[in-house]
């Protein structure tokens, strides 16, 4: 219930009447004046509670009376009376019912009651409840209050004392508290007062209120009496403590800056007086060097005194805390001292307080940033804010370096040798007694162990020395106290100024994030006053810091410093590296680091920054701080073991559990902090290398860190601890990575850039050692490329970039490292989701895909392994998506060599393999070109010939798929080709790409046929054949695709260069034996030369090409050059023809044929396929050399149509076979004519020079002629219309010279018949089928043909002629088959007699046909016939085969059956003249040969060729004698003397006895006889001619019977008893039948018919008759009996001549 309320009034009064009447009543006998005040005072207060309503008011106004009874009280002294008047005056006051007045009266009385020293208390408590409860005591009332209170606190007594001091604290609160309310009351008045005159005089107290001049006074005379100086308001001060003044100084300063901040008056008194106080009061501390006590003794109060000192250090800490703005000058003093009462040689305690101080000053960010902005930024400043911070370095220092001397308190304690005494003088944390030192937290350096105490919350400066107010003798301070504060403030520095920057930087990034949204346009900068300050804070302390920070993580043996300290360090790293501060962030880093590792690790990274650490001077006044290095090895556990990762082989290095807890803070760092780390993440990841390497974690897939094994050397040794903590610490390595994909861009940039030269130091000590190299950067730039997917883009050059450089390394882990991160990140590439995909954003494709490329270059097998398989497995996986990365690709699987080892060209392969059976459709088209040239580079590949093989099968594939996909690839193409062409003529330059004017798709074949081109003339013969028959196929098969002028490149560029280069390797190729193919493979004796499988090849091409020729003849006829290149076809077909190699030249005839066997478009399309047969050709000669089988049908299985329809459609009619076509052809023709003439001339040319001993350069073999011999009859078929005799000599020549070639003997078996069989050898067979079609020719054809015929039967009969006279093949010997078997010859000569013998029939059958021709007639045929039937006729038996004079016989009669008759017919004409002697002398060298028979011929034999001969005579006697007048008078005596000749018998000696009447040719002598006989007599004689012939046949009878007789009747004279040789007694009996013949005949004649010497001569045998009658044998007997009869007719009588005459 408040004091004003109704009831509370009513209360007052009461108690106010119940005082008075106490008072009466006790004052009632001693002292009746007040009794009687008393008393009045009742009645006043009744009346003042009946007359007014505002009863307190009223009260007030009268308060002095009201009062006055009670004071009158107190001025009793009883101690009863005043008590109860106190009491009274006390409830007035806390009614607020006492005016100024009364409150002036009552402050006079409490005055006298003080100076009796009554009440004390009592007095006390009546001012507090008087100042407290209203605000009327002013001025000289309110300052004697004051006084009175001041006077209370120095009594004897001290319950007063105290109480009274507890009363002074809250009176002058009070004052100042009025001030502030008056201030409030008054704030929206602004009265401006008067300005301050200059800072002279203290009256300008004028301008106050009242509560602010009695603060302003009391403040003053706090000042004055401090300084001991008399007060000005405060009169009647009797003594007065410094210290107690410094209190409430203090007090004041602290509870009310805003008094002296907002008056200039109070500001002046601080300025002019508190601070010269202050100063002045610390000189003796200044001055003051510990151990000068000793010296002649200074005045005492040099001495500094505990009380004060830290009471002053108290009143500074107020100052610089609130009142900094204002006395900027006065704090740098002040700061200046405080930093040099750290001094070490100040006393302990003073040192003590300072570092409290300092520690209160470290816990206010703000304010350090206020002296760094007022002294540090400032030029001619002291740098105040450094000095702070190096002086608490040097403190920390100090206390492990300096061992005190001075007071033995303080000299005792800082020795570290136990912590007894600390505990013994209380000292807070100090270790128990029995305890173990280590244990305890503590700081150890070098043998100065230093126990750490917890002193205050983070944060708070709760100081311990600084509020020691009672004690007067400085504290003895506990070991470790002052390195406790001193750590604290430190870390409370680094927090405070750490957090407020961050706090301020993170406010400064939002607001500008919302300026950004507001007008994104604007780049706005913030103001850059913030970030200088900032800037400077951190420059100018870092030194200090870090140096004892440092200094600190050493010597910290606990683990919580040490994770504080570690903190720290990692707090100031960041923010620098926020603040863009690069040295001083890399020298913390570094010091992390440095902690990291094992002490005196060589670890260059650090060493060059800790060198230019040590070059700056920090100097703290004057003295420098030193970076100490490390050296705490003790107190320290050790948890692992390892090698260090170095050059040299350094042993083994020992962690610490600290470096362990050094290196989280590292990846803390690095995880947290990493976008702000810059170039500093070289020392990060340096350092976090050697530990990983130390740990022996080795990296796994992906590039995380798994723990290995160590490798080599001693081996890792790790505690249990560090084994759990492994896994941890690989999985922060990893998450730290991680994170970078929340690095900016420049950041993640940085950390690249520091893998990679931690990379590249790593491959330098990784050359010439085969040690396992560190793949710590290398692991770790994979892992960091794969989490920054997304944005590949911006690192991936760097990146891949060293990476390929890693793959180049000697050091294969290092290398196969290498390869695993480019590999595993392409695929990564490709296969992340980007956005937008990969197939929109062609450009990062290739970027991704450009290391691959990359690869190839590295020359190292196992990284080209490495690329393969990727590409492969990126092939399995992203192969559909690869678009414009295919050209990239292909290049990769491309870049084979030879020197790199089947495996990788396997490897490869594969990739092309499934490139080409799965994703030839999904590639854009331009590429197909690249697969075609990829798929070729596998074929000349010389590694592995199977792979080369099977890429020839691809190109067929490759094909197929061209075939098939044959529009879309050419529509894809064509557009292409627009685009390039646009570029190209905006360029100005022409379009370059291959085979250009040809259209895109045409290109793409032609590339094909390029590739398989090159592949045809492979070294390898199996790739040779390969390619060859592909590329034949490919053509054959998907020629019709191409546009006509693409045919021509093909035909020029592809076909012909192919044909040449073929031809060049063949001739050039060498004839060296090729042992074995490798292993056992044994290499047939047809292919064991690089010749003779040179020859395989140009065989192969040339027959494709041919192939092509015949095929395709439409297309190229339309081509224009057309005659051009049959010419250049032809050419290659002859020079083939020629080549030495049978082989070749064989297989060119073949071609030859094939191209022969073109069909000219005849008019009739339904020319049947036969045409060749039917003009008399046998089928199998028009293809004997293709397959077994049946001839090939002349039409090719392509149908017309399908030829003459190009790819795109539009129909090509073949140019109707007009008169020009066929001129054209014609030339084809005649040129190939003349080929076929230069091959065979050429060939059949016999060798000129040497002698038989000499083997020739070359004979060509007789498949080869054979096979030549065999074209003409196809070729005759299109060049007989032009055929001349000229042509026909030609050929003659050929085929003479043709046959003419003997075989080489080892040959001869497979080509010769046994000699007993008489069969023609197909070259014979071929050369008279060659002519066979020539006269069948010239049969059907013109007259003017047929002049033909006699140059036909010159060759035929050439060919006759061989039977006996076997052709000379230049000057080569020949051996005769017959013995070829037994002497080895070389060369073996043909049985030429079966193919004479049918040449011969074949010219008996064709005289037969031509007897009559003109030409055949005028030629004289016959007569060459007979002539050169002559010779075998002549030879006889001595003829090679008795076959040819049989078969010559024959034919001769045959001849002359059809040719006689003509020969009378033409008598006249006197062209057969010649022919007769001939005639004549065939049969005499035939009838009477001069061959013997051979010995061993039988009866039976015998026989039979006397029949032949009889034959002969026979025709004579029916053919020739009967038309003897159209025949020359001296033929027919010719065969008249030969049947003489023959009708008489030959003696000869040599016949047994058994065979005479055989061989004398009885038969023969017979028709020779009856011949003549018949011819004697004629009975029918026409004309004289005939009647000639009779004559002269019948005196050539008679002339031989004369003989026969008379050489009988001789012989048997001469005989005596001996019986004559058998064959002479059949021969005289034979005459004897022919004499009786002739006698019957003569009498059947008509007598004018028989000349006169005819009788004559038949008389004249009678005697020769007569004379034999004396012969002994019987049969000559009878015979001569029938012969002499027929002579009676002869005996008449003699007529007289007369008579006769007369008659």
């Amino acid at each position: 219930m408040s004091t004003s309320s109704p009831e509370a009034v009513k209360k007052l009064l009461e108690n106010m009447q119940t005082d008075l009447r106490s008072l009466s009543m006790e004052c009632k006998k001693k002292f009746p004046p007040v009794k009687e005040a008393a008393e009045s005072g009742i009645v006043k207060i009744k009346t003042i509670a009946a007359r007014n309503s505002d009863i307190l008011a009223t009260l007030k106004e009268n308060s002095s009376e009201v009062v006055q009874p009670f004071l009158m009280g107190c001025g009793t002294k009883e101690p009863k009376i005043t008590q109860l008047c106190l009491a009274a005056i006390q409830r007035l006051m806390s009614h607020e019912v006492v005016s100024e007045a009364a409150a002036g009266n009552i402050i006079n009385m409490l005055w006298q009651l003080m100076e009796n020293g009554l009440e004390e208390l009592k007095l006390l408590q009546t001012v507090l409840v008087l100042l407290t409860t209203n605000t009327v005591v002013h001025d000289q009332v309110l300052s004697k209050a004051i006084v009175l209170c001041f006077r209370l606190h120095f009594t004897k007594d001290n319950i007063t004392n105290n109480t009274a001091a507890a009363t002074v604290r809250q009176v002058v609160t009070v004052v100042f508290e009025r001030m502030v309310a008056e201030d409030e009351r008054f704030k929206d008045i602004v009265d401006q007062p008067p300005p301050v005159q200059g800072n002279t005089n203290r009256r300008s107290v004028s301008t106050l209120r009242p509560s602010a001049k009695d603060a302003y006074m009391l403040f003053q005379d706090l000042c004055q009496l401090v300084n001991a100086d008399a007060p000005y308001w405060l009169v009647g001060m009797t003594e007065m403590t410094r210290t107690f003044g410094l209190e409430l100084l203090e007090s004041v300063l602290n509870d009310f800056p805003g008094v002296f901040l907002q008056h200039q008056e109070f500001s002046f008194l601080l300025k002019e007086r508190v601070c010269p106080l202050v100063i002045k009061l610390f000189s003796p501390n200044i001055k003051f060097r510990q151990g000068n006590s000793s010296a002649a003794s200074p005045a005492p109060v040099e001495k500094p005194y505990f009380p004060i000192c830290m009471r002053l250090l108290r009143v500074v800490s107020v100052l610089i805390k609130h009142f900094y703005s204002l006395l900027v000058t006065e704090c740098e003093i002040f700061l200046s001292l405080l930093v040099k009462f750290l001094d070490g040689e100040k006393p302990q305690w003073l040192r003590a307080v300072a570092v409290e101080s300092v520690h209160r000053l470290c816990v206010q960010p703000h304010l350090l940033r206020s002296f760094c902005l007022s002294y540090d930024m400032k030029q001619h400043s002291t740098k105040v804010f450094r000095d702070i911070v190096n002086a608490l370095g040097s403190f920390i220092q100090s206390l492990f370096i300096v061992l005190n001397t001075g007071n033995p308190a303080a000299t005792n304690a800082s020795t570290g040798g136990s912590g007894a005494q600390g505990a013994a003088q209380g000292g807070p944390g100090a270790g128990g007694q029995g305890g173990s030192l280590t244990t305890q937290a503590a700081f150890e350096y070098r043998g100065t162990w230093i126990p750490l105490m917890t002193v205050s919350v983070q944060g708070s400066a709760k100081a311990t020395y600084l509020e020691m107010l009672d004690k007067v003798e400085p504290p003895s301070i506990p070991e470790g106290y002052a390195m406790s504060v001193a750590f604290s403030a430190l870390l409370d520095l680094v927090r405070g100024i750490t957090s407020m920057i961050e706090r301020e930087l993170a406010k400064e990034e939002e607001e500008a994030a919302v300026r950004r949204e507001a007008n994104p346009d604007q780049n706005t900068q913030p103001e850059p006053g913030a970030h200088l300050v900032w800037e400077e804070m951190v420059s100018t302390c870092w030194c200090g810091l870090l140096a004892a920070l440092s200094l600190l993580l050493d010597a910290s043996t606990d683990e919580t410093a040490t994770e504080s300290i570690l903190k720290a360090e990692l707090t100031v790293a960041a923010l620098c590296g926020r603040l863009g501060l690069v040295t001083p962030r890399d020298a913390f880093i570094t010091a992390i680091c440095k902690a990291s590792l094992p002490p005196h690790y060589a670890l260059t990274v650090l060493s060059s920054n800790t060198a230019n650490l040590n070059n700056k001077a920090y100097s703290i006044q004057g003295q420098s701080v030193q970076i100490i290095s490390s050296s705490s090895e003790s107190h320290q556990q050790v948890v692992a073991v390892g090698q260090p990762l170095s050059v040299q082989p350094q042993g083994t290095v020992v962690l610490t559990a600290k470096n362990i807890q050094c290196m989280r803070t590292l990846l803390n760092l690095a995880h947290c902090h990493g976008a702000v780390l810059g170039t500093s993440w070289q020392l990060v990841l340096a350092t976090l290398q050697h530990l990983v390497w130390i740990l022996g974690l080795k990296p796994g897939v992906g590039g995380a860190l798994k723990p290995g094994r160590a490798v080599e050397g001693p081996s890792t040794v790790l505690t249990t601890a560090v084994m759990t903590d492994l896994p941890v610490i690989a999985n922060i390595l990893s998450r730290l990575f991680e994170s970078s994909q929340y690095l900016d861009d420049v950041s993640l940039h940085h950390l690249i850039n520091a893998l990679c030269s931690l990379s590249l130091e790593a491959v330098e000590m990784a050359y010439g050692t085969n040690k396992e190299p560190s793949l710590f950067a290398v692991a770790k730039l994979l892992e960091t490329g794969l989490v920054n997917m997304d944005r590949i883009e911006i690192l991936w050059r760097p990146l891949t970039g060293h990476l390929l450089e890693v793959c180049q390394h000697p050091n294969a882990r290092m290398r196969e490292w290498g390869a695993e991160a480019v590999t595993s990140l392409i695929k990564a590439g490709l296969a992340y989701k980007h956005n937008p995909p990969l197939a929109q954003n062609q450009r990062l494709q290739l970027l991704l895909l450009n290391p691959l490329k990359e690869l190839s270059n590295v020359l190292h097998a196992d990284i080209r392994q490495k690329q393969l398989e990727s590409v492969l497995q990126i092939l399995q996986s992203q192969g559909d998506s690869l678009g414009p990365g295919w050209p990239l690709v292909l290049g990769v699987i491309g870049a084979i060599r030879n020197d790199q080892g089947e495996s990788l060209i396997r490897t490869a392969f594969q990739c092309l393999q499934l490139v080409v059976t799965d994703f030839l459709p999904t590639m854009p088209c331009a590429c197909l070109q690249i697969v075609v040239d990829v798929a070729g580079s596998f074929g000349l590949q010389n590694q592995e010939l199977n792979i080369s093989l099977t890429s020839i099968g691809l190109l067929w594939n490759i094909s197929d798929y061209f075939f098939q996909r044959g529009e879309a690839i050419t529509q894809e193409l064509e557009r292409e080709e627009a685009v390039l062409q646009k570029h190209a003529q905006e360029k100005g330059e022409p379009l370059n790409r291959p085979f250009h004017p040809a259209p895109p798709f045409d290109c793409l074949w032609l590339c094909l046929y390029a590739k398989l081109g090159q592949l045809c003339v492979d070294p390898r013969p199996a790739v040779r054949k390969s390619a060859g028959q592909t590329m034949f196929s490919t053509i054959a098969a998907h020629g019709t695709l191409l546009q006509q002028s693409t045919w021509h490149i093909v035909v020029w560029k592809v076909l012909f260069h192919l044909l040449d280069c073929v031809r060049k390797s063949s001739t050039t190729a060498d004839k060296e034996k090729i042992e074995s193919g490798g292993g056992n493979i044994l290499i047939h004796h047809s292919r064991d030369t690089a010749e003779k499988q040179w020859a395989e090849t140009w065989v192969l091409t040339l027959a494709g090409v041919a192939r092509i020729f015949n095929t395709r003849r439409y297309l190229l006829q339309q081509l224009g050059d057309f005659f051009k290149a049959w010419e250049v076809l032809l050419d290659h077909i002859q020079s083939a023809a020629l080549s030495k190699n049978s082989e070749v030249s064989l297989a060119a005839l073949k071609s030859f044929q094939e191209i022969l066997q073109i069909a000219t478009p005849v008019k009739d399309s339904a020319m049947p396929t036969d045409a060749l047969a039917a003009m008399g050709v046998s089928p199998v000669l028009i293809d004997p050399l293709s397959a077994p089988g049946p001839g090939r049908p002349l039409l090719r299985s392509d149908s017309m149509l399908e030829r003459l329809t190009s790819y795109n459609g539009a129909e090509l009619q073949a140019p109707p076979p007009g008169e020009e076509s066929a001129l054209e052809d014609a030339a084809l023709w005649w040129s190939a004519w003349n080929t076929w003439y230069r091959t065979g001339t050429d060939s059949t040319r016999p060798p000129s020079g040497g002698t038989g001993t000499d083997r020739p350069s070359f004979v060509p073999s007789q498949p080869f002629l054979t096979a030549l011999v065999q074209i003409f009859p196809a070729l005759y078929q299109h060049i007989k219309t032009g055929f001349s005799m000229e042509d026909l000599r030609k050929l003659g020549v050929i085929l003479h010279g043709a046959v003419s070639i003997p075989i080489s003997s080892d040959a001869s078996p497979f080509i010769l018949p046994s000699y007993t069989e008489a069969v023609l050898t197909s070259l014979q067979e071929a050369v008279l089928t060659a002519l066979d079609v020539l006269q069948k020719a010239i049969c059907v054809g013109p007259e003017n043909l047929q002049v033909m015929y006699p140059a036909v039967f010159e060759q035929l009969l050439l060919f006759v002629e061989f039977s006996c006279k076997p052709p000379q093949y230049g000057k080569l010997e020949t051996k005769h088959v017959a013995n070829a078997k037994y002497n080895q010859a070389e060369w073996v000569a043909l049985n030429y007699v079966p193919f004479a013998e049918r040449s011969l029939e074949v010219v008996v059958d064709l005289y037969h046909k031509t007897a009559c021709h003109k030409a055949v007639i005028n030629e004289k045929v016959l007569q060459n016939i007979i002539k050169t039937l002559r010779m075998p006729l002549g030879l006889k038996y001595g003829c090679p085969s008795e076959s040819t004079w049989k078969l010559a016989v024959s034919s001769l009669l045959k001849v002359l059956s059809t040719g006689l008759p003509v020969a009378r017919q033409h008598a006249s004409s006197g062209k057969f003249d010649t022919m007769w002697p001939e005639l004549a002398n065939a049969f005499e060298d035939f009838l009477f040969t001069k061959s013997t028979p051979p010995d061993n011929v039988s009866i039976q034999e015998f026989q039979k060729n006397e029949a032949i001969d009889v034959e002969v005579v026979q025709l004579i006697s029916t053919e020739i004698l009967p038309f003897a007048i159209f025949i020359p008078k001296d033929f027919v005596g010719q065969i008249m003397a030969m049947l003489n000749k023959g009708s008489i018998h030959s003696q000869s000696s040599s016949f047994t006895e058994a065979e005479v009447d055989v061989r004398m040719r009885e038969e023969f002598s017979k028709v020779c006889f009856e011949t003549l006989l018949q011819f004697s007599f004629s009975n029918k004689v026409s004309t004289p001619q005939e009647g000639y012939i009779s004559r002269m046949a019948l005196s050539v009878l008679l002339k031989r019977s004369q003989d026969v007789l008379r050489r009988y009747v001789d012989d048997e004279r001469l005989s005596g008893r001996c019986p004559l040789p058998r064959q002479q007694v059949t021969e005289i009996i034979f005459v004897l039948k022919a004499i009786s013949t002739l006698m019957d005949s003569l009498k059947k004649t008509q007598p004018e018919n028989v000349d006169g010497t005819t009788w004559a001569q038949v008389i004249a045998l009678y005697p020769t008759l007569v004379e034999c009658i004396t012969c002994s044998s019987s049969e000559v007997s009878s015979a001569l009996k029938e012969a002499m009869g027929p002579f009676k007719d002869f005996m008449q009588p003699p007529v007289s001549r007369v008579q006769n005459g007369e008659s």
